[in-house]
Parts: C-alpha cells; structure tokens; sequence
C-alpha cells in the first residue's frame, strides 16, 4: 500500500449494497462475513462490495481485475460517484468524494477525472479533433486552446493527421485511441479505464495495450483500469487487484500475483498464465561471484566451484569474459595455466528487468547469461537451469491450493 503522501485514491471499508434498505439486515449480514450469494438470498439485497479497501499511488497504473460479478466496475464508479457507497469512504487527492454533490462533483469530475468507455461514444457528427476537444468545450475553453491541446493528445495517440476526419471513416482500433486521446485532452489527475481494450480484436488490443505503455512512460498519470483478463491485468499493470464476489481477494506487483498466489482462486487464475512474460530476470538470478584475469586457472577454477560458470570482469566491474567449468579443465588438461586460455567471449546478456521469455532462447545454449546494469555492471548470474525451475515452480503452485470453483 501507499504512504499517505504518495497516494491520491484510497477505499476505506467501502461497502456498497444494492436494494431498497441498503444499511439494514443485508450490511449487518456482511459484517459478519457472510458472502455475496448468502447474503441475496437472506436479505434479497445485492452485495456489490464488501469491506473493499485499498490505495493507488499518484502515477501508477492500477489495476482491478475480476469476473463478471466481481465488483471491479462498482469500484471504479465510486470513484467519480456514479455510485453512493453504502458504509465507507472514497478519497481522491484529499477530497471525500461522497461528500461531494451538485455543481461541486460536476466540477471535481470534470476537473480530476477522465474516463475511457469500453465503447468508444464518439459524436459521429463532430470530427475528431471536436471530439476529442469535447470535454474541453464544456469547461468553456477557448477553441484555439482546445484544439491545441486536443492536437497534442492525438499526437500521443498516432492520430494527428486524423484530427479532421469523421469517426466513421476510423477503424475500432484508432476509434477507441480517439476515446483514450479525449480522456488526455482534459490533463485529469485521475484516468478511468472500463474495460476500454475488450471490444477490440486480440492484436489490436495487444497495440493498443502497447500504445498505453508508451504514453504512460511519458506522462506517468495515475490510471485505474479494469479488465476481465489477467494476462491484460498482469501485462499492463504497476499493481493488480483481483476482486472476487465484491471483495478484494489479492493486491500485488504482477510478479507477486504470479508467484505468490493468495488463495486458491488467484492460483487457478495464475496457472494459465505466461509467466514467461512476467517474471523478471532480476527475480531468478543469483548473486554474481565474478573472476579477475590476475588469477590463475586453477584459482579461478576452484572459485567458480559447482557453478556451471562464472564471469569474468574488468576493472569497472563489466564482463568480458566467461569461464565454464569445461572450458576451464579442458585448457588445463592440455598443460594451460593461464585463464585467458579458457574464456569465451560468445556470452549473453539481459537487462534486471528482462522477462523469462525474451532471454529463453538466450538459455537455450545452456551458458549462464549476465545480467548487466544499465552501464554495463555486472549485477546478476542467470543460470538457464534456474529458469526452468522458476517457471516449473510456478506452474506446480496451484497443487498447495484446495481447488476452488468460480461460481
């Protein structure tokens, strides 16, 4: 979780209930713990969430992933209140948005929030930079600054050259970057995204997915983003929160929800996955004990001990060399004394932050690979044995669960 200076949303035990007496037997059931299904059918209330809380930090990209029924889009509508909580607050940058009505929340949603629709509402008799100015207009922007603004926004979208264009002459995909171009245009503290990727075909999701990293990278706006789709959540997100029947069941890094499932529902979420695509170098490597060319072979050798190989470095602590145990007893074996003899300087590298699949082909010639820093430092040994065995590990990890069912 945030430290309250980072953070700029934040749930506090946020229930909201759906049924004429909302507060009454339905929220005391809840209290107690009885879940989702128990509670409809005692109280004939619907329990859209319950007992929710956590924080996003200012600039990340969270978000809150869940199946139908889980209450990932009530959440996001109580940030903006398009829903009144039931028992709870919701914080956003100091301001208890519950509290707020009238003129008041129209200024705080106009002001602090931008929303991305899983359809793209577009005006199709305004063109696209009047679109994507829209939401300007009604704050009473002048149009040169609208325009302006709104032409910086396609501009991060790709979509500049189609400012005056129709919708209707767009395909779904650019479609939908108008919609995200929108949502920039007004400069909002706060992005909600509502399953804004999931009408779209699977690569021009991916793109899409692709494109959204990239602004963010250069922008760095807090974005709160909800999806079905875990191979989404986890691709995209600095954290994950995965909700089960209006609950919060686990918050993590991609990583943490990976390799760390909470329950059993997260790991049968987890088993399907590619973790390939989310587990870092820097989590499977071990600590680097590196070699110098002053020692001799035999020095070397007895250093590297039961170790496939080790590498060698230079005076500022880069690789330029690697010394496997074969290499090195098949030049003593032939009378060398001399570690130069035996290095090879064929050797892979990756970055910490290098994901399994991008060095698997790497590992594939069975050498360790160095995983350097971004001045070239040696900083890890990435053993391709110790790949196989992360990504056996995690696909074992769902048999220390109880199956559990969806419904």
């Amino acid at each position: 979780m945030s430290n309250a200076a980072d953070e700029i949303v934040r749930f506090d035990s946020v229930y909201k209930i759906f049924g004429p007496r909302p507060r009454g037997r339905a929220y005391e059931l809840a209290k107690l713990g009885i879940g989702k299904n128990e509670v409809q059918r005692l109280s004939g209330h619907v329990m859209g969430l319950d007992n929710v809380n956590f924080s996003v930090k200012r600039g990340e990209l969270f978000v809150i992933m869940g199946l139908s029924g889980s209450g990932k889009s009530t959440a996001i509508r109580m940030v903006n209140k398009l829903h009144e909580v039931t028992v709870g607050e919701v914080w956003v940058d100091g301001v208890n948005v519950q509290e707020l009505s009238g003129p008041a929340l129209q200024e705080f949603r106009r002001e602090k929030m931008g929303m991305v629709f899983q359809h793209f509402a577009l005006f199709p008799h305004r063109n696209v930079i009047d679109n994507v100015g829209y939401g300007l207009k009604v704050r009473k922007v002048p149009k040169d600054e609208r325009d302006e603004a709104s032409l910086r926004a396609l501009a991060l979208t790709g979509l500049e050259a189609y400012a005056y264009n129709a919708p209707s002459e767009l395909s779904g995909g650019m479609q939908q970057r108008v919609g995200l171009a929108r949502a920039l245009a007004a400069d909002p503290d706060v992005l909600l995204m509502d399953e804004a990727f999931s009408a779209l075909d699977p690569l021009i999701r991916r793109q899409m997915q692709d494109e959204m990293l990239a602004i963010q990278n250069e922008l760095h706006k807090t974005i709160i983003f909800i999806t079905h789709d875990l191979n989404e959540a986890l691709r995209i997100g600095d954290r994950v929160c995965i909700m089960k029947d209006g609950a919060v069941v686990q918050i993590g890094t991609p990583e943490e929800i990976l390799t760390q499932p909470a329950t059993g529902y997260v790991a049968e979420f987890v088993q399907d996955v590619d973790q390939g695509r989310v587990i870092q170098a820097h989590e499977v490597m071990t600590e680097p004990v590196p070699v110098t060319t002053d020692l001799s072979l035999a020095d070397a050798l007895a250093k590297v001990g039961d170790r496939t190989g080790a590498f060698v470095i230079d005076d500022a602590g880069k690789p330029i060399g690697l010394l496997t145990v074969a290499d090195g007893l098949r030049a003593a074996n032939v009378g060398s004394s001399s570690i130069e003899s035996a290095i090879r300087n064929d050797f892979e590298t990756a970055s910490p932050t290098a994901t399994l699949n991008t060095v698997y082909a790497k590992a594939g010639r069975g050498l360790p690979i160095a995983v350097v820093d971004d001045t070239g430092v040696l900083v890890g040994n990435l053993d391709p044995q110790l790949i196989m065995e992360e990504m056996g590990r995690v696909e074992q990890l769902i048999d220390g669960f109880e199956r559990e069912v969806f419904m």
